[in-house]
Parts: C-alpha cells; structure tokens; sequence
C-alpha cells in the first residue's frame, strides 16, 4: 500500500511565538546558592543570560527560513507521522540513499550540517562518485513528527517505520543507515533485522540491541562497570538523565511541557555535560543552536513523547530477528571522538581497544576511525570527521 507522503513547510503562528515570550518572562527563578562550579545542576546566572537571549535576540522567522530552504516531508507509515528532510543527489548517477537518524536531546537540525558536504561532495572538496541521497527524519514523537497517536514506540519499532519510509514510500530497494544516541540503536537494528535491503551502516555509538533488558534496566552503569567500584564520570554524567527518562519520563514531562526554561536546562545539562564542551557549552553549541533546539521541541510539544522512547525500550523489549552472527549483519562502519574516550584510553588508542574488545564481535565491522575532537553529538560537533568517516564507510559498497 502506497504511503501518504506530503510535502511540509515550517510556517509557527505569530500567536505561539507570543504565547512563548509571555511563559519566558513570567518565569518563577529557584534560589541557587553555591553553584558556581554547576555541581548542583545548571546555574542559574548562566541560564538567565540563556532566557534574555531567547527573549531579545534569537531570531525564530531566520531559523524557520533556513531550515524551509531544505525540502521537507510529512508520511504517515502505518499511522505514525514521520516528517524528514529528503535532499538528491542530482549531479550524480548513482548515488547512496543515506537515512541518518538523531538522538535525545537533539533534533533533525543537528544533523543539517552534514547535508551539503555528502549530497554534493565536489563542492566541498570532495569525489562527486561518493554522493549521496539524504533523508534526515524527526524521530517519531519528536518535533514535527507528532502527535504519536500509541504509545510503545520505541528504538526497534521505529527501525520498522524508517525500512517502510525508505523502501516503500521513496522507493529505495537498497540504502544506508547513519545514526548516533538513539540513531545507532535504530541503524544497528535495520543492519540487523533488513540487512538485505540495508547496503551498510555508519555509528557514532557502538550499543548492543538488548541493553534494556534485565533488573536494573534503568541503570546506565549496571551493564557497562563494575556495581562494586566508584562510576567514573564518564558514565556518571548519564545516570540522571537516564534513570528518570527510563521509570518516570511522563511526571517529567508535566514540568518540562509547562515551563520553556525549565525544558531549556535540562537540555542544557546535557549539551554542557555530554558535549565536548570541557565545561564551556558555547564552545560546541552556539546560543542560536541550543534555543533552537529547544523551540523544536517547545512549539511540537514533544518533550513528553521523545523521552518515552526509554521507557518504550524496557516495556517492549528487544526480540532478535535471526540467530545467525555477528548480530549486526550490515557492514559497519564507526566514528569515535574523542570527547568520549573511556577512562585510560587515549583517541589514537580509541580504535584498536574496540576491536580488540568484546564488544567488536557484535558488529560486522569494516571501518573504524577515532578522531580528537567532538563529544556525544557528533554530526554537529564534528561534522568533517563524520563526513570523511560516512564516506569511507560506503565507498566499497557502491
């Protein structure tokens, strides 16, 4: 059955712009004490110049603009409303469809700096024979594809609605997947469950499709460090985020859907604490960017149904489609950057200590490459790296 697909153009009424600044200047401050260094959570001095920037200087209508200078669709895929960004190679006779999917807090945005460089490499310095067709969706429940109208879509169900988008609503009988956070799960899940129809795959994030399984499911630490030592704050900076989005993100999402600043901060933690930022968040994400990212999910109301993606991951949990190994069937290809190294391992190190760990196994892995620069949000932070790392990735299956 042919999908409904339509075309889609940002166009937020003047009345919801207005209803906004009216929440941003009746906002209720908390008292913040001895937080200088953030070791209670976000510091308000700093979250304050954040909100009168949003108030006096950010610029919705330019944002709206840019983003409407891509081509932008809305499809219905088993009644779940995707909306994505769907760009062709035009100058190239055979080029890659290439689906790169984001995580939690990002958006479709993220990723809008990798679009020009692969849809038309020899613009940017590159061979126009490694071009690619870009779809970039908005993950269901998040910003512009909603409302979800069910509950219980999680990581692999989605992997599901992105193969029927791809195959049967653009037609596409072979593509590649890229994704990070949530997007890897997703793309290693289609290089798992469709590898016939999926040509490779491309990772920021190497994570094993039944991590939510088990007691302590909301415990980011329990599968990956050892209960009886202290966690190291690599992994210590998640736990939070986690634990909540996992047992009760919809008691959450009553706060952060009644109040922007409130949905700003704890975003803000997250760009600060998991971004390359070495505790400077304007050294990664410009102020534009991170308000932008808020007002995608603020306007879409989509605060509540994006976090139920971990509860979905525990309540509908991971069921293999084959036995057959390595689990991710699909050529894999991997980006790691640096602002994530585990405790003790050095970038030029990064590589060769995932292939000669446990984990490589789990993967079909073709490529692998660690770069210096660049934290959890890789498209945005490091967006040459990923580029380079995509194109080598699927170079030997054109």
């Amino acid at each position: 059955m042919t999908l409904l697909i339509e075309p889609f153009r940002l166009a937020i009424p003047e009345s919801e712009l207005h209803a906004l600044r009216t929440r941003l200047l009746l906002t209720r401050w908390p008292d913040d004490p001895g937080n200088e260094s953030w070791k209670y959570g976000v510091n308000a001095t700093y979250l304050r110049t954040l909100t009168d920037y949003w108030l006096y200087e950010y610029d919705w209508r330019a944002v709206e603009e840019r983003i409407n200078s891509y081509p932008q669709f809305r499809a219905s895929v088993q009644g779940i409303p995707i909306h994505y960004i769907h760009v062709r190679a035009e100058s190239c006779a055979n080029p890659i469809p290439l689906v790169i999917m984001h995580g939690w807090p990002w958006s479709f945005w993220d990723l809008h700096l990798i679009i020009d460089p692969l849809v038309d490499p020899k613009k940017y310095g590159g061979d126009q024979s490694d071009a690619f067709d870009m779809v970039i969706p908005s993950l269901p429940g998040y910003g512009f594809s909603s409302p979800l109208p069910i509950a219980g879509i999680n990581f692999w169900k989605t992997a599901d609605l992105i193969n029927q988008l791809m195959t049967e609503g653009l037609g596409y009988a072979q593509y590649g997947a890229s994704g990070g956070d949530w997007g890897a799960l997703i793309s290693s899940q289609l290089g798992h469950k469709y590898a016939g129809s999926v040509v490779g795959v491309h990772l920021l994030h190497a994570m094993v499709l039944d991590q939510f399984e088990g007691p302590r499911s909301w415990d980011v630490t329990a599968r990956s460090w050892d209960q009886r030592a202290p966690v190291p704050s690599s992994l210590l900076k998640y736990v939070s985020h986690f634990a909540v989005h996992t047992l009760d993100p919809q008691t959450l999402a009553y706060a952060l859907s009644d109040s922007p600043v409130g949905l700003l901060a704890w975003m803000l933690e997250r760009w600060r604490a998991w971004g390359d930022t070495k505790g400077d968040v304007e050294k990664v994400f410009s102020r534009e960017h991170m308000i932008t990212t808020a007002m995608i999910y603020w306007l879409t109301n989509t605060a509540g149904s994006s976090m139920r993606a971990y509860a979905d991951a525990v309540f509908h949990p991971w069921q293999p489609s084959h036995s057959r190994t390595p689990v991710v069937e699909a050529p894999v290809g991997l980006t790691l950057l640096g602002g994530e190294n585990p405790p003790g391992i050095k970038t030029e190190e990064r590589a060769a200590a995932f292939l000669a760990g446990p984990r490589a196994r789990y993967f079909n892995v073709q490529f692998v490459n660690a770069h210096e620069i660049g934290g959890h949000f890789g498209y945005f932070e490091n967006p040459a790296a990923v580029v380079h790392d995509i194109r080598e990735t699927f170079r030997p299956m054109r």
